[in-house]
């Protein structure tokens, strides 16, 4: 005797379907049946096809089309035809409506669309981390946008705020002792954007850092006169690079990053 055979049928790629089509034979042990997938399944020829095959293996049909006509071409032909068929996803999609008060958008694969959306913040995220505070200057080339500024002008929070925006964003320190790396010079302008801040802001942020650590605020970190050199070498930088500049000392991090948002979208700061 053949095994019984269900048809998983869907207008996308059909891992939905068939990851409630196999929750369901997992409560009868699998009872020794065979999943068939046909996926893309998208006009009526399509599953006319469908049916034909279904009919020669004495199938059954789990399916999830989201577009009403097809939902309700498949039923029509199954019931003519005598096929047991399952509609996975029409019911619960009527109920939201009714419930909502909203129409669906009919639109097979967007589930598939949001878990690449998804994969792609955690990707940008992951990518913050890694090059954040010019840890890997790799990154630099890698990035959608690259931040430069003295230390405490936001940019790790900015770099995780626009990660969250699925781009993928490095972050530079800028330090008179130390070169910057080679790569930063490479960048685009339109991808690098300077932070700046006044010397008095910096310098209040600065003190109230080194309190929260224990440490005494009369450290050269939170010198009026150190912060002030630190910032004629960043104005020599974004010269040199002739990127963008963004004064962020009065700004909060959300207002920086659409700042460059509609730098990037529009090609205008």
């Amino acid at each position: 005797m053949s095994l019984p055979i269900i048809y998983v049928v869907s207008d996308s790629v059909g891992e939905t379907a068939e990851l409630v089509t196999k929750a369901a034979i997992s409560q009868f042990n699998g009872s020794g049946m065979t999943l068939k997938r046909f996926p893309y399944v998208e006009d009526q020829e399509h599953i006319d096809e469908v049916l034909s095959l279904v009919l020669l293996d004495k199938a059954m049909i789990a399916f999830t089309l989201v577009k009403p006509e097809m939902r309700t071409y498949i039923k029509e032909r199954t019931e003519k035809e005598g096929i047991l068929a399952v509609d996975l996803l029409g019911p619960i999609m009527d109920q939201i409506q009714v419930f909502s008060g909203k129409t669906p958008l009919c639109e097979p694969g967007l589930v598939r669309k949001l878990d690449e959306d998804y994969f792609k913040k955690v990707e940008a995220i992951e990518f913050a981390v890694k090059y954040d505070d010019g840890r890997d200057p790799r990154g630099i080339l890698k990035a959608d946008i690259v931040l430069i500024g003295v230390s405490r002008t936001s940019k790790t929070p900015l770099s995780q705020y626009l990660a969250h925006k699925r781009l993928k964003v490095a972050n530079v320190p800028l330090v008179p002792e130390v070169d910057p790396p080679e790569e930063l010079y490479r960048v685009p302008i339109e991808k690098c954007f300077g932070l700046k801040i006044s010397p008095e802001k910096l310098n209040n942020i600065r003190k109230e850092r080194l309190i929260s650590l224990g440490l005494n605020d009369k450290a050269s970190y939170a010198n009026i006169e150190r912060i002030k050199a630190e910032l004629i070498f960043f104005e020599k930088i974004v010269e040199k690079i002739n990127c963008p500049v963004i004064d962020v000392t009065n700004k909060a991090v959300e207002e920086t990053a659409n700042v460059i948002l509609n730098y990037i979208h529009k090609g205008r700061p």
